[in-house]
């Protein structure tokens, strides 16, 4: 389904030609008038028997759609095959802009120009190779020492790759409100970017979300005592992979979450740490859902759900 979003009235264009296929007449076209915009898109399977209390909202992370945890880069299967069977209902997200949600025009909408990762920053953002790794090519690169990271499938990764605008996120926080006002409540699988949208949607809608696993989360909101208050019920789970010492980015931005988790659990919200190396989990990069060892850590995951009380008996 698609869900959220606004009608938007563009006028003041030119007219242009435009040949849509060829070997037909082209065409004037005319841009200006009503369009749907700032809209998501969301694909949901539900069991006929679920053994979980809540359908469980998987929300990828910048750059990125619902792709990340359907069928992984080597062609295993995602967590959204994982979690199923493991009793959930599970609903997958294209953010504003991502996958099947689609564009809008810019700038007269969308305003700027849209970003596109390079496999040099994937490679060395997402924690496959250190700063400083990237070589041309996956083959020709240095990946950190034992990855799980599927190196082979890293330019498979790469076509799932989604530009991304820096200037919609009150739009997608809004398609993202609207879902779990109206769909919820769920449990929230969230990665990276997408986490602060996740934190903003339990502080909004606190009655439709009852728990939030951030996988390696890159942001958060800023904290009132209010919006804290509101998520006092609400248990987080964090989950952080290895190799961090090889990223300076993610040395800052793990040092402001660890911070935030402070201030969550100094109202009363009940916070767990999950760090996969502290426990003898080594080699998982930022995309621990296409690790090898991505059932592991799924499995971790839904230990913690079945803790709090997240599964029908």
């Amino acid at each position: 389904m698609h869900i959220g979003g606004r009608e938007a009235v563009l006028d003041g264009l030119a007219e242009r030609e435009v040949l849509y296929s060829p070997g037909n007449a082209t065409v004037i076209v005319d841009p200006n008038g009503a369009f749907e915009v700032e809209h998501m898109y969301v694909q949901y399977v539900r069991l006929a028997a679920p053994k979980a209390r809540h359908p469980l909202l998987l929300m990828h992370g910048g750059g990125l759609c619902g792709v990340t945890y359907e069928t992984k880069p080597d062609r295993q299967p995602g967590w959204q095959s994982w979690f199923l069977q493991a009793g959930h209902d599970v609903y997958v997200a294209d953010a504003v802009e991502r996958g099947r949600a689609s564009w809008a025009r810019f700038p007269e909408i969308f305003q700027g120009e849209p970003h596109f990762r390079t496999k040099a920053e994937a490679w060395e953002l997402f924690r496959i190779g250190a700063d400083g790794s990237w070589r041309g090519s996956a083959s020709s690169s240095v990946a950190n020492s034992g990855t799980l990271f599927p190196i082979t499938a890293f330019d498979q990764f790469m076509k799932q790759a989604t530009p991304r605008w820096t200037t919609t996120d009150a739009a997608t926080q809004g398609a993202y409100n609207t879902l779990v006002d109206e769909h919820g409540p769920f449990v929230i699988i969230t990665h990276s970017q997408g986490a602060n949208f996740a934190f903003r949607m339990a502080a909004a809608h606190p009655d439709k979300v009852a728990a939030i696993v951030a996988v390696e989360p890159s942001g958060f909101p800023s904290a009132s005592q209010e919006s804290l208050s509101a998520v006092r019920h609400i248990p987080h789970l964090f989950v952080w992979g290895d190799h961090m010492g090889s990223s300076a980015i993610w040395r800052r931005i793990r040092q402001r979450l660890y911070r935030y988790g402070n201030t969550l659990r100094s109202e009363g919200v009940a916070v767990v740490e999950l760090d996969l190396p502290a426990i003898g989990v080594r080699g998982n990069s930022h995309m621990l859902m296409m690790d090898t060892n991505s059932n592991l850590v799924a499995s971790l995951i839904q230990k913690w759900l079945a803790s709090n009380g997240l599964m029908l008996d």
